[in-house]
């Protein structure tokens, strides 16, 4: 990490995993980023595996602080780690919003105006 500023409250081991995630997207992912890259052109920008403290946020656009997280199967079974973290960045002002793999790649026009609404609501 030599030469840039580490964001305030990771560590290295989180950081080097964020860019694994980021080299490694899942399909769902891959298609959420082509959404989420069409709203740039209204100066809404997000990252990818944007690591927030000690969690890796799917997605996160700081201007609004609006995280997106695609869920997948696994998430089933943690329901209760996801609703701390999603308590924990809301209480840090952040609004998260999810979406099943399944939703992203089979109603992708649907996702993109649901994150549309939320992003004419915090502009």
């Amino acid at each position: 990490m030599r030469g840039r500023a580490r964001m305030r409250g990771t560590t290295p081991e989180i950081e080097r995993r964020a860019r694994e995630l980021r080299a490694n997207m899942t399909p769902a992912e891959r298609r959420m980023w082509s959404i989420l890259r069409m709203h740039r052109e209204a100066g809404f920008y997000f990252r990818r595996q944007h690591p927030l403290a000690r969690f890796i946020v799917d997605f996160c656009c700081t201007k609004v602080k609006l995280c997106i997280e695609v869920d997948g199967g696994i998430h089933d079974d943690q329901r209760e780690r996801d609703s701390e973290r999603t308590a924990w960045l809301e209480s840090m002002g952040y609004r998260v919003l999810r979406f099943a793999n399944e939703d992203v790649l089979r109603a992708p026009r649907a996702v993109a105006r649901r994150i549309r609404q939320e992003l004419n609501s915090r502009d």
